[in-house]
Formats: C-alpha cells, structure tokens, sequence
C-alpha cells in the first residue's frame, strides 16, 4: 500500500484516533492524491466526523498551511477559555478521548491551575486509556473508573467536560455513554461543557456510525445479537456552554458563529 491507502487503512481502522488528528490524516492524504475520488473515499471512511469534511473543503478552496496553522492557532484560544473556567481545585469529569480538551488541561495545569480529573474506561475500545496517559504524563491527578460507575463519579465532581465529534442544530454528537452523562449531569445540575473546535459544525444530517460487534465480544454465541454503534446524541438543552475558539458559548450562539466562520473561510 502506498502512503494515501496505510491513512485510508488508519483512520477506518480507529489507529488514528480524535477529529482533529483524523482531519489532519485525511488532508495530509488528500495532498498526497488531489482529486475528488480521494475526497469521496476519504469521506466515507470516518461519517460521523465532520471535521475532516470541513477540512477537505477548506484545504481544497486554500492551502494545507492555512489548515494546519488554523489547527494550532484553534487550540490556544480554547487552551485559554478553558483554563478561564476552571476553578483551582475543581474534580473534573470527562469521557473518552478528546485531544482537544486533553491538550487544553495540560496547559492549564502547566499554567498552575489546580485541578484533578475523573474519566471513564470508555469500552469497547478503552480510550479512556488515552486521556488517564495523556493528562498523567503531563503531571494531573487522574482517577479512571468504569463506565457504569458515572453516577457516583459525577456526583463527586464539580463539573463535565467533553469533546465532540459533531455539533448541529440539534446538539452534539459524543461517543457513545456522552447522552447519559448529561442527563446525570443535568439531573446532579453540574454544568456540562463541550470542549471543541468550531470546524465539527455541521449544517447536515450527520450519520451516526455503526462500529463491528467484533469490537465488543470477539467469540459470542452464535444467537446473541451484538450491537456496537459509537456515538449518540446530546440534546442541546443540556449543554451549558460549547467552548471553541470562537469563545464560551451557549449552543445557539455557537452554531450561529460557526456557520459564519466556516462559510466565511
């Protein structure tokens, strides 16, 4: 396989994992094959990621610089909205993997801000693992627990924060789990945040993708049905703010300047 097709095989495969890093995979793949096959195929690999889609549109109207540098320069206004709402000794309760708001708490740790996170194992693929790495590498006190354990943990914590795959109208599209937790959330009233780059609005219907019951129980009776689907809805009234580098927002104004900026790029 030649360069395009190990990062066609990576991003379907889940090896390259979050948006931004999947968005980036799918550009740099794109600059390797610039053609609208390589978009169409691109497209199809990830469908609940509207990241890449946006990506793939901007890079094809400018340059892979003004992608990547947009990348960075999206981080550290978030890295700073971030590090503006969270208090010095606040528990902080996330799921899954997000490298967005990963990277946003190791600045604000360096930064000083006194802080420690609970996250869930995040099954069936555990990338739970990724963010108890990742934030105790970088010095942050993490305990890690089990997904079915997130009442007790959300109890004990002050606030939610989480990443997003997609965000519309209707709310926000998370990993599997990320419904539930803000129920518990809104139910607990602790104030939930949605930690992510503007570039995962989507003015579309967004598919919400179906993962291998392989992925779930590799040697299962033959008459149990496994169901493994990746991603379920936040409905946008229990989001308290979306922090992008657009600012801390509520949802609708999110979604009305992250149109404007995406159209506007």
């Amino acid at each position: 396989m030649d360069r395009f097709d190990i990062i066609c095989k990576n991003i379907k495969s889940i090896k390259i994992q979050g948006a931004t890093n999947v968005a980036k995979a799918g550009v740099e793949a794109y600059c390797l094959r610039p053609k609208e096959s390589s978009v169409k195929i691109l497209s199809k690999l990830r469908p609940t990621e509207p990241m890449l889609f946006n990506a793939l549109n901007i890079v094809r109207k400018s340059s892979i610089e003004n992608v990547l540098n947009h990348f960075e320069n999206a981080q550290e206004f978030i890295n700073h909205y971030v590090q503006k709402v969270i208090k010095n000794n606040q528990i902080i309760f996330t799921h899954c993997h997000s490298n967005t708001l990963a990277q946003a708490l190791i600045k604000s740790h360096k930064n000083k801000k006194k802080f420690s996170v609970i996250n869930t194992e995040t099954r069936p693929l555990y990338q739970g693992h990724l963010t108890s790495k990742q934030l105790s590498k970088a010095g942050i006190k993490v305990s890690m627990s089990i997904d079915s354990a997130m009442l007790e943990d959300i109890k004990r914590s002050d606030i939610v924060m989480m990443g997003a795959d997609a965000i519309t109208k209707k709310g926000v599209l998370n990993k599997i789990g990320s419904g539930l937790i803000a129920k518990i959330s809104g139910d607990l009233k602790k104030p939930l945040y949605i930690v992510t780059d503007s570039w995962k609005f989507s003015s579309k219907k967004v598919q919400i993708e179906q993962r291998s019951w392989l992925e779930v129980w590799k040697k299962s009776p033959k008459k149990v049905k496994i169901e493994n689907p990746a991603f379920e809805w936040i409905p946008k009234k229990q989001i308290s703010y979306i922090i992008s580098e657009l600012g801390v927002l509520t949802h609708k104004e999110f979604i009305k300047q992250a149109k404007k900026a995406i159209k506007n790029y």
